[in-house]
């Protein structure tokens, strides 16, 4: 046997055979057989057939890489057939106006926990790695398109008649292709990505043309039932208005979820019509076309019933935010986030949080924000977009796209605003606003001080009242302060200004003219005593 072909089986082989039966070969594939066989999951069966003995060889192999196939590699087998991996599509449907949510925009763009319930859906949808990823836009599509961008295919419904519309539109991208189609809704935000793959393996293991997505509802009223036979197969799908009393015990309902096989999708859709009360093309139909042809049509049920909330009215879109909240919380607090009390703490789906985290009531993280290890949120914190490094303590305050480096202190009541950075051991403190402005190390601003378009150095004082005017009705300018600078109290810096390491500005002085390392400005009127005059005005008692 050649040495290329002995390296194929490198731990250990099996061999079963005898004339006449098939021969079984158990691989375990070395990381170093790159030159042999292109794998890509953890464990397969392929077939090849053997000319020299004229069965048919079953191969079962286990890896952990991926590597090219070697023909050379099989001078016994020949070419190995090439195993069938069958693709996975998607289609979104995201064209609907939504007019119970009572909105000029567009249902699907609606937020939950900081994205759109369209972003849910599709990142959700991303769990199944679909070859194609098609979404039907509507109502304002370019709006709907800008969400997703380059990530998905558009197609157009111009008419709304129906879902069983909305997925003809789809055809020319899909139809003839090999695999299964996920079509879902785009307004079905807490759907998880592992359901969806567990949908997806569930049709494919069942060999099914058609598997619903369900879901056991306490009260099922309303929705469409799902009706199976002894099979566990699905019949049919019956809505509440059609329902006979026993179909309306059925507590097993229609999510509006489904994974296809996709050729016989679209020629089913050319079978159904519009003959209804509503005048429209309903998806659901299809399932009729199966049965009538003997195809296996079946159902995977939800285990936990939230996910298949449909949004349709900001009631329902209210509770997807509640449920979603408890969800994102619950999260962090299992990965080592401590709340004081999560019910009443708002985060948004992509904001980070590392543990030993302490996060009180009523705190609010949006957007991109990054909390590290060690951080202490107060009461009523406000924080978008930024960055909070270890064992920072923000009280009680507001930050908007801002950096705050390791042990900052901010608060209470200090409103960071964009493109501000808190370098390590700084603190602002009681109503302190920084706008646009780094300061350095272990630079202090107690209270009652606006930092405006400043750079600012080390281990810097801003005594009370310290206001940087940096805005003169048309420009704004920037101001550069030194290190171990100290600004007097009721301070007005006229920007731009440079004030040198070491500088000194006099309390109630307003400096318009840079100031000199090692100087001190004092800027303010000489003070005046006239003994005796106050006797003369109202207020002192002798005039009472």
């Amino acid at each position: 046997m050649r040495e290329d072909f002995k390296a194929f089986f490198l731990n250990k082989a099996l061999i079963m055979s005898n004339l006449g039966i098939c021969l079984f070969l158990i691989i375990d594939c070395h990381k170093n057989a790159k030159n042999l066989i292109n794998l890509d999951f953890q464990s397969r069966l392929i077939l090849c057939p053997i000319p020299q003995l004229g069965k048919l060889t079953k191969i079962w192999y286990s890896n952990r890489e991926k590597t090219e196939i070697n023909e050379s590699a099989w001078p016994l087998f020949g070419r190995p057939w090439k195993e069938k991996t069958m693709a996975n599509y998607a289609i979104i449907l995201a064209a609907g106006k939504g007019t119970r949510m009572k909105s000029d925009l567009p249902k699907v763009l609606h937020k939950v926990s900081g994205i759109t319930m369209l972003e849910h859906v599709f990142r959700s949808v991303s769990a199944i790695q679909p070859a194609k990823n098609v979404t039907v836009i509507g109502h304002k599509a370019e709006l709907v398109r800008e969400i997703l961008a380059d990530q998905s295919e558009f197609v157009l419904q111009t008419e709304q008649l129906g879902t069983g519309h909305a997925v003809m539109m789809a055809e020319e991208q899909l139809a003839g292709l090999e695999g299964q189609t996920l079509v879902i809704a785009g307004d079905t935000p807490l759907i998880t990505g592992q359901s969806l793959q567990e949908l997806i393996d569930f049709h494919i293991n069942h060999k099914n043309v058609a598997t619903i997505l369900t879901a056991t509802a306490e009260n099922p009223f309303g929705y469409g039932r799902i009706i199976r036979n002894q099979n566990a197969e699905v019949t049919k799908i019956v809505e509440q208005k059609d329902a006979t009393k026993f179909e309306q015990e059925v507590k097993e309902i229609n999510t509006g979820t489904y994974v296809f096989d996709n050729k016989r999708l679209f020629q089913a859709l050319k079978s159904i019509n519009t003959n209804n009360a509503q005048g429209e093309y309903y998806l659901t139909d299809v399932i009729s076309v199966f049965r009538q042809a003997g195809e296996k049509v079946g159902a995977f049920t939800l285990r936990d019933f939230d996910e298949s909330l449909g949004v349709n009215d900001r009631l329902a879109l209210a509770k997807a935010e509640s449920i979603m909240r408890r969800r994102i919380n619950n999260r962090h607090m299992v990965n080592g986030v401590s709340f004081q009390n999560p019910d009443s703490t708002y985060i948004d789906v992509d904001v980070t949080i590392e543990p030993d985290v302490t996060i009180e009531a009523n705190v609010t993280l949006k957007g991109q924000t990054k909390i590290a290890s060690g951080a202490y949120l107060t009461n009523g914190s406000y924080i978008l977009d930024s960055s909070i490094s270890q064992n920072a303590v923000i009280t009680n305050s507001m930050l908007e796209n801002s950096v705050v480096e390791t042990g900052v202190t901010v608060g209470p009541y200090a409103h960071l605003r964009p493109d501000s950075t808190l370098k390590e051991g700084v603190h602002v403190g009681n109503f302190v606003e920084v706008k646009s402005s780094t300061l350095d190390k272990n630079t202090k601003a107690g209270h009652l001080t606006y930092i405006g378009n400043a750079q600012v150095g080390q281990e810097v004082n801003f005594g009370a009242g310290t206001i940087i005017a940096n805005y003169d009705g048309k420009h704004k300018y920037t101001s550069k302060i030194g290190n171990h600078v100290f600004i007097g109290s009721n301070s007005t810096l006229i920007s731009p200004i440079e004030i040198g390491d070491n500088a000194l500005s006099a309390a109630g002085s307003v400096i318009s003219k840079d100031v000199p390392a090692d100087g001190i400005a004092i800027a303010r009127g000489r003070q005046i005593n006239k003994e005796g005059y106050a006797t003369r005005l109202p207020h002192h008692p002798s005039q009472q």
